[in-house]
């Protein structure tokens, strides 16, 4: 039986550049864009930045380079979605509605 060579084989998997898809105040909200893109198959990993300028501390969501268009579409639809619902559910002219569609004209 012959003997087994092992070449040096480098990885075929290529490390893909990490690239911002989206800025938060918060960690929270960093970890609900990550669940989201995760859940839509896009691996997402979020995390603490520190201004270089100004030491401000912001929360950033991650994709690799070559799902951030995808990445974008499906935050920019959660956050059309959110927005559409905050609208259709604000309750600030609750007070001068008084059921007046409703009343029929006798």
């Amino acid at each position: 039986m012959g003997k087994r060579t092992r070449k040096s084989q480098k990885s075929q998997t290529k490390v893909q550049e990490l690239v911002v898809v989206a800025t938060t105040e918060t960690m929270e909200e960093a970890k609900e864009y990550e669940t989201l893109l995760k859940n839509n198959d896009i691996p997402a990993f979020a995390k603490q930045q520190t201004g270089e300028v100004s030491q401000d501390r912001k929360f950033v969501v991650m994709v690799p380079e070559d799902m951030s268009d995808e990445a974008h579409v499906i935050i920019e639809s959660q956050d059309a979605y959110d927005d559409f619902y905050d609208f259709a559910l604000d309750e600030t002219d609750e007070d001068d509605f008084e059921g007046e569609i409703f009343e029929e004209e006798l």
